[in-house]
This record gives C-alpha cells, sequence and structure tokens, in this order.
C-alpha cells in the first residue's frame, strides 16, 4: 500500500479546528481556566457538525496529554462511535494539540 496515497482522517477538519484554536489563543492568551476559551472558542467556530464531531477542547492540562487523557478520548471515540478527537492545550503561549484517531 502506498501511505502517500491514504488520506488522513478528517484531515480538513482537524486543520479548521487547530487553526481556529490559535485564534484563540491569540485573542485570549495563554494559561487561563477553560470556561473563556470555551466561551471564545463557540464565537470562533463555524456550527458544523463534522468539525465539532472531532473537537476535545481541554484547557487545564499542565503538559502534553498524559496516557489517562488520552486513555479517557479513546473511550469517548468507543463510546460515541466517533474516529478522530482532537486534544487543545492553552496553558503554554504556544498551543499544543494532539490528534487522536480510532
Amino acid at each position: 500500500m502506498d501511505t502517500n496515497a491514504e488520506k488522513l482522517l478528517l484531515k480538513d477538519e482537524v486543520f479548521q479546528i487547530v487553526g481556529s484554536a490559535i485564534e484563540v489563543l491569540k485573542t485570549l492568551g495563554h494559561g487561563l481556566v477553560e470556561k473563556p476559551y470555551k466561551m471564545r472558542w463557540s464565537l470562533s467556530l463555524v456550527c458544523d457538525d463534522s468539525v465539532a464531531a472531532v473537537t476535545f477542547l481541554r484547557c487545564a492540562l499542565q503538559g502534553p496529554p498524559a496516557d489517562h487523557e488520552k486513555g479517557l478520548v479513546l473511550n469517548y471515540l468507543r463510546i460515541t462511535n466517533s474516529r478522530v478527537r482532537v486534544i487543545l492545550n492553552f496553558k503554554r503561549p504556544k498551543l499544543e494539540w494532539e490528534r487522536i484517531v480510532l
């Protein structure tokens, strides 16, 4: 199988989410509690079911997502029959994000 020919699952939606998250981070700055990011996020992201289906907003992380956080996301993917989630971390000046695929 030619891996170059394979497409990332929900690639465009994930890029839209990350781009929107970067704009939210530029607007609000880093290190706040989760609520302001969620409020700003809802204003900045177009209401699109395919985009909403891959978003997992987590602002309270102190560092990169731990195995526990990834486990929670994987369980959520299984329960909801979803395939992709994106973990977002606004704690640092540079957005940290990770794409989780089931």
